[in-house]
């Protein structure tokens, strides 16, 4: 609370520093502060403890559930504890293929950055830097230079993220954002404005990961593809190069069981490195002149645990989870992703018994700077799982009020698409008039496993629908046998088992012949063995699609 001028003058003659209490050795007193409050403090920097770097912390994102297991191995244990750590894991956790390969030949033909849909991002971030702390003394028509009144400098801008309903895509968003600084203090004890925070809302069922910079990864990949450097990885694809590549990053071990490891963030300041002098703003006087006077050199000592502790405290905060955090429909409010730097003092708080013209002030907090990944999962009811041309999107079109691309040859659907499923009350079926929604994604060949075609990017946007629903073509000679491929390539029959499944056989108006007969039967036996709903349809002819929405909306509500 500011006090105004003559109140402030009163102060320094007759408070008592008794009515006051400075509970901890980075928080100095508060505005106003009396050369005793200035010399207490001093003296209880003197006496803390050196070791003020924590050696385990609480995770702040414990409450978050984990984006992406991450496979890594301890390289080396730092500190006295073991708490700190150097972990090696693949440059593939922290990148991402589909981000690097949009803009080669391949998808530009296909017109990949004409789609609206979006659902890879790195976002570069920054926070703001904290402002200086003023350097100025009180002035009046009877005294020249009075007692030392600098303010301190504002706190840097935070930056923030929120999952929001109502969007579907990432392509609104911006590839940086950079946070304001804290503006620095001024005279008469007023603080600077501290930087505006900066929100950025992404879809619900967003991951948020920490990754490399892209411009890194590139020219690594560039270096290890080259042929005359490295024959065998000019074979590799981008996928595997990245595989093959480790990073060592520096983690901090948290009280989660979730995420063992968070990696920490560093700011770029010079007294982590020991330069702290490098921390102080001089007026009038250079940094030469104070670091002859025997004064300066003993404050100085004093100083350098308030830096620690700012150090120590910042260490706390600046950490992100190795596994991510998943802005799922549980998520609510907003997450912090990198912290404002912290205000420098003003010469208030220096004036002392031994220091009565303080012309120096501290420096600002260097803000964060760092880079991460979102993806998008879509949240849909039911997810359209088949073979490209099996006949996906024009179910999807039929069915809803989604408008996907339909064509009759392969990979017509290049981005998923979602549509709302709104079933009417007939007497035939007799359900309510209850809406769910179908993500077509697109079509999966085999061994996508192994990032061949398309790879199995599309399918994190279907990992969360409580019912799968895998499309056949009665056209194809063995619907049985692709099928089996499908769940294989969706990894397993295992984990097939864990959703509702409903197998819809598709281009029944096709098969008239005893061999068309036989495959469906063939897959009906397949689908009764594994207690699996299946119907025959025909979307071009609108042949059993009001009762493929009753199965659907019946498979959404049996979860």
């Amino acid at each position: 609370m500011l006090r105004c001028v003559a109140e402030r003058r009163t102060s320094y003659l007759v408070q008592n520093i008794s009515n006051r209490w400075i509970h901890d050795v980075k928080n100095p007193p508060d505005n106003a502060p009396t050369l005793n409050e200035n010399d207490q403090w001093l003296d209880q920097l003197a006496h803390s403890s050196e070791n003020v770097i924590p050696t385990t912390v609480k995770n702040p994102y414990k409450s978050y559930k984990p984006a992406k297991e991450v496979q890594y191995k301890v390289v080396e244990r730092l500190g006295k504890y073991g708490n700190d750590v150097k972990l090696s894991s693949p440059m593939a956790n922290f990148s991402s293929t589909n981000y690097l390969k949009q803009f080669n030949s391949h998808h530009h033909r296909q017109g990949y950055r004409q789609s609206n849909f979006q659902d890879t991002k790195i976002i570069h971030c920054k926070s703001g830097d904290g402002g200086d702390g003023c350097i100025s003394f009180f002035r009046d028509a009877n005294r020249r230079v009075g007692p030392p009144d600098g303010g301190d400098g504002g706190q840097g801008g935070s930056i923030y993220i929120q999952a929001v309903k109502g969007l579907n895509s990432l392509t609104k968003l911006s590839s940086l954002y950079t946070a304001p600084n804290g503006s620095a203090g001024q005279a008469a004890q007023l603080d600077g404005a501290r930087g505006k925070d900066f929100l950025i809302k992404v879809p619900v069922g967003s991951t948020v990961r920490w990754c490399m910079d892209p411009k890194i990864v590139k020219s690594k990949v560039s270096e290890l593809t080259e042929p005359h450097v490295n024959m065998d990885s000019a074979c590799l694809s981008l996928k595997e190069v990245l595989q093959e590549q480790e990073i060592v990053l520096e983690c901090m071990k948290t009280s989660s069981k979730r995420s063992p490891f968070n990696i920490k963030l560093s700011r770029d300041s010079d007294d982590e490195a020991g330069d702290v002098l490098k921390t102080w703003l001089f007026k009038d006087k250079s940094l030469e002149y104070h670091m002859e006077k025997e004064w300066f050199n003993d404050f100085n000592k004093k100083m350098k645990q308030y830096d620690r502790s700012l150090v120590s405290e910042e260490r706390k905060k600046d950490l992100f989870p190795l596994y991510g955090i998943d802005l799922d429909l549980d998520t609510t409010g907003t997450v912090k992703l990198l912290e404002g730097g912290k205000g420098g003092l003003g010469n208030m708080h220096f004036l002392t018994s031994m220091i009565r013209n303080p012309r120096f002030a501290k420096r600002g907090r260097p803000g964060l700077e760092s880079w991460f990944l979102i993806e998008l999962k879509i949240i849909a009811d039911i997810g359209l799982i088949g073979f490209p041309n099996a006949g996906k999107s024009t179910i999807l079109n039929k069915i809803s009020n989604a408008k996907p691309r339909i064509g009759h040859w392969e990979f017509t659907t290049l981005t998923p698409s979602i549509g709302t499923v709104s079933p009417k009350l007939t007497s035939s079926t007799g359900y309510d008039d209850t809406t769910f929604t179908v993500a077509d994604i697109p079509g999966i060949v085999k061994d996508a496993h192994l990032d061949r075609g398309m790879g199995l990017e599309f399918l994190k946007h279907i990992e969360r629908s409580k019912c799968w629903c895998f499309v056949l073509s009665l056209e194809n000679k063995d619907p049985l046998q692709d099928f089996e491929t499908l769940i294989n390539e969706v990894g397993g029959l295992q984990k097939v088992k864990k959703k509702e499944v409903l197998v819809v056989a598709n281009k029944a108006d096709l098969t008239g012949s005893p061999e068309s007969v036989t495959r469906y039967e063939r897959v009906a036996d397949f689908c009764q063995k594994h207690n699996w709903d299946i119907l025959p349809i025909s979307a071009l002819e609108n042949h059993n699609l009001d009762l493929l929405t009753h199965k659907m909306k019946r498979c959404v509500t049996n979860m």
